[in-house]
């Protein structure tokens, strides 16, 4: 007897979505579920991490995550320019704008988020834009020109991504950053500072501990200049908003669905709503509270909500990895564990040499034993046996261990104490 499958749709294709879609078609090896995928956006998923290379050269098909097998795959549906407008929990039913209505036996939220715009005067002028996807992108191409001014809004990963792309674009960038430093979330101080000077040697300018008060038209109506809170006015025919995102939850309130209180769809560490029929995952998701806006945790709640419909062994989500490896503007920085030394006790290790631009942060236990975090700036290449050790007792002393080539790993072990 054939068995007919259960209908699972998911709101959202992202990389979160396509990692779950992916993740259950790989071991629903009887066929349980047939997915059905509705895209906000007018093409399949793609590699957003890896979006400013589109402006380096690669096309929209370069980055597509979705080859041949999936669009192909009997099992899924994709229906691409179809944002869901309304959930009826009771009938357990979506709706999309075209009025189409697709009944679900399970409902995954992978609506992501949008980016965060300050409200700030100024900020609907024509030469405003966010930094978010392919036709972002395409409209910050058609307007930039060589030599103008521009302003990025947000000194973190994305606003320095974007500062490079209007780099590409032959636009001469400002970076403005609200605290105190570069990076505040994976950098410390001094990594901070490194990446500030290299950066600023390669034509930005950074403002940091200030904030946009507001954004000036020109003559011709279109963005001409911003002022920012400690009186600073700074020359700009674009802005760039890089300064954060918010979670995609505007389907909870009509659908009666619990959200967190810095928002996103409010989930159980098992990713799931109170609703049992309807789970969220990435950066929609409201963890115990939490939202993350890295990819990898919300890869585990893919991963996780697809072993749940499937009844495979899973566990709860508990604070993921947030460790990053990046190259910002050619400059490589990388942050791990209890980077900013949070953890009582915590002994920090500094090696910072100015002249070749390098800093480098060891986050120990009390007894300088055990590595508890680090933070890399100007040379990660000590990165990948750092991030192995961490939790662990060094093998061997800290300067030694930041010399590391690498993956050939430190020199034959010493306690981390006696060096100390």
């Amino acid at each position: 007897m054939t068995r007919t499958p259960r209908t699972l749709v998911v709101v959202g294709h992202g990389m979160t979505g396509h990692r779950l879609v992916e993740h259950l078609r790989a071991h629903d090896r009887q066929g349980i579920w047939r997915a059905v995928v509705l895209a906000e956006e007018p093409r399949p998923a793609y590699n957003r991490v890896a979006l400013s290379s589109y402006l380096e050269g690669r096309s929209a098909a370069d980055l597509t995550l979705a080859d041949r097998a999936f669009l192909t795959d009997p099992l899924v549906e994709l229906r691409t320019a179809a944002p869901v407008t309304g959930i009826d929990r009771r009938a357990r039913t979506v709706t999309t704008a075209d009025g189409t209505v697709t009944r679900y036996d399970a409902l995954v939220l992978a609506t992501g988020s949008r980016p965060f715009v300050p409200p700030v005067p100024g900020r609907d002028l024509p030469g405003c834009f966010v930094y978010r996807t392919f036709d972002d992108l395409d409209a910050l191409r058609g307007a930039a020109r060589e030599g103008l001014p521009g302003v990025v809004v947000g000194g973190g990963l994305l606003g320095l991504e974007a500062a490079n792309a209007l780099r590409l674009l032959g636009v001469r960038p400002h970076v403005v950053e609200l605290a105190p430093r570069l990076m505040p979330v994976q950098l410390d101080d001094g990594g901070a500072r490194v990446l500030t000077r290299l950066v600023t040697g390669l034509g930005l300018r950074v403002h940091c501990g200030t904030a946009v008060r507001e954004i000036r038209p020109a003559a011709d109506g279109r963005v001409g200049g911003v002022t920012l809170t400690d009186g600073t006015a700074l020359d700009a025919r674009l802005v760039v908003f890089s300064a954060g995102v918010r979670p995609r939850d505007e389907l909870a309130g009509p659908a009666g669905l619990a959200t967190g209180g810095r928002g996103g769809f409010l989930v159980d560490d098992l990713c799931r709503t109170e609703d049992p029929h309807i789970w969220a995952v990435g950066e929609c998701a409201a963890v115990r509270e939490r939202t993350y806006g890295l990819v990898a945790p919300g890869y585990r709640m893919a991963e996780l909500v697809a072993d749940r419909l499937l009844d495979r062994p899973t566990t709860p989500f508990a604070d993921p990895d947030t460790a990053a490896k990046l190259k910002l503007l050619g400059v490589d920085v990388a942050s791990f564990g209890d980077a900013h030394a949070e953890t009582e006790g915590a002994v920090e290790y500094v090696l910072r040499d100015d002249t070749a631009g390098t800093y480098a942060k060891l986050v120990l236990d009390p007894e300088g034993r055990v590595l508890r975090g680090g933070v890399l700036a100007g040379d990660a290449s000590a990165y990948r046996t750092l991030r192995a050790l961490t939790g662990r007792e060094l093998t061997a002393p800290p300067d030694l261990l930041l010399s590391s080539p690498g993956p050939g790993g430190p020199p034959p072990p010493r306690r981390a104490a006696d060096a100390a």
